[in-house]
């Protein structure tokens, strides 16, 4: 990631760069310091989809259905790890097409031990192959969230398979990869389109077309062991620094900065969130906590390579605010069944993080102005890449939804969901 402070403009001409050879330096030094950093990193945000999302999401699903969550987290880490190796890396990062790459690193075909790619020249390419791969599972682990304890999981996986394949890699060579909106100067330092907000409005569109949950709204729906999802909380934090940080690409000060923004964020948003549910209801739970905290993180992450360390305080808070009300009011208001609140937390916290990243980003931190240092421009830039990015995932989730429902039922059966997906689609069950 941090790919748009280091590409230069790109200058290709506007369509597909099927027959573009990838521009790979054979010149670069490969510096061991930033290639020990990054094996690091890319350990951390592997480490955030196992365990941490999973622990995460499934100690907020009842018990019936925590297998059943942990195994969408598990099925993502494996089909998607393949799925970027055969194709995904070399369309989204390989060629300078604004609109998708190239696929001449098929199967990874020409990658050397020594070569590198262009984005990010002191580390193996492989290394940078790995390194954006990370991210590619989580946020396909993430959508999960939002259809948590109802989706079939034959249906999740063609799902997935759709959703990465037309969403996440578009998005991630426009943004990242020299595709059109990196061109327009949209900035995301590590994911606030390309992750959260996709992710966010991917599961929000998946939530609406699937349904309510059975008992929704009536019954008691309760998350089943909340010290799994604290577990969970405290993986995804501790992994952000490599999910942030990392996309410096290089052992720098600025990596440090990220991370000294990104640790901030969570704190404020933690606290924040805490605070207005003290205020509301006069207690505050944990719940709402470690939902603050992961907002926070969540919002931090365009802005983080970004921005000041000050700032960080400014958006977490922002964070815990905005997306508390997105999963109280805004839910109920709109009466959606979101069952892990993947849009309120990851879906805003995008939008949010990435509006502000427009405001607060200070070129003595990643080399470009934003509102507060007098370029109000830079704000309607990444009100651009907002939008864009919403309509595209909105209407190509919903197209693959309804593709995948005509090969096989989206929703398990009322009595498979009332039994629990656990023995319904996986034969196994919590003692």
């Amino acid at each position: 990631m941090g790919i748009h402070s280091r590409a230069a403009t790109c200058a290709a001409v506007f369509g597909l760069a099927t027959l573009a050879t990838p521009a790979f330096a054979d010149d670069a030094a490969i510096n061991s310091a930033d290639t020990a950093w990054m094996i690091v990193a890319t350990a951390l945000v592997l480490m955030m989809t196992i365990p941490g999302l999973a622990l995460f999401y499934a100690g907020m699903v009842r018990k019936k259905n925590v297998l059943a969550t942990m195994a969408q987290s598990l099925a993502a880490v494996g089909l998607v790890s393949i799925l970027w190796v055969a194709f995904g890396y070399s369309l989204a990062f390989v060629g300078d097409g604004q609109w998708i790459g190239t696929l001449d690193r098929w199967f990874l075909a020409g990658m050397t031990m020594d070569s590198v790619n262009p984005a990010a020249k002191t580390i193996p390419e492989a290394l940078f192959m790995l390194y954006q791969m990370t991210f590619a599972i989580i946020t396909v682990a993430l959508v999960a969230g939002a259809v948590a304890d109802r989706m079939r999981f034959s249906a999740y996986l063609l799902f997935s398979i759709g959703w990465f394949t037309f969403v996440y890699v578009p998005l991630a060579h426009w943004v990242w990869g020299g595709g059109f909106l990196q061109t327009m100067g949209v900035l995301d330092f590590a994911g606030g389109l390309v992750v959260h907000l996709s992710a966010g409005i991917g599961g929000l569109v998946a939530a609406k077309v699937l349904g309510n949950r059975h008992g929704y709204g009536a019954e008691n729906l309760a998350p089943f062991d909340l010290s799994l999802a604290v577990i969970g909380t405290g993986m995804l934090w501790v992994g952000w620094f490599g999910f942030n940080g990392g996309s410096a690409l290089t052992a720098s000060p600025r990596a440090v900065m990220a991370i000294t923004a990104t640790h901030l964020s969570a704190c404020a948003g933690a606290l924040t969130w805490a605070a207005l549910e003290w205020s509301t209801r006069r207690k505050p739970s944990v719940l709402g906590m470690i939902s603050g905290a992961v907002a926070g993180l969540g919002t931090i992450t365009p802005a983080s390579g970004f921005v000041a360390p000050w700032a960080g305080i400014v958006i977490g808070v922002a964070a815990g605010a905005v997306c508390f009300w997105a999963c109280t009011a805004l839910k109920v208001r709109l009466k959606y069944d979101d069952s892990l609140d993947v849009f309120g937390v990851h879906g805003i916290g995008g939008i949010t993080g990435t509006i502000l990243c427009g405001v607060f980003a200070a070129t003595a931190i990643g080399g470009t102005s934003g509102l507060i240092e007098g370029n109000p421009q830079q704000v309607l830039i990444q009100l651009a890449g907002v939008g864009i990015t919403l309509v595209w995932t909105a209407v190509v989730t919903f197209i693959l939804l309804k593709l995948v429902g005509v090969f096989a039922p989206l929703r398990v059966s009322l009595q498979q969901e009332l039994e629990g997906l656990d023995i319904s689609q996986h034969g196994e069950a919590l003692q």
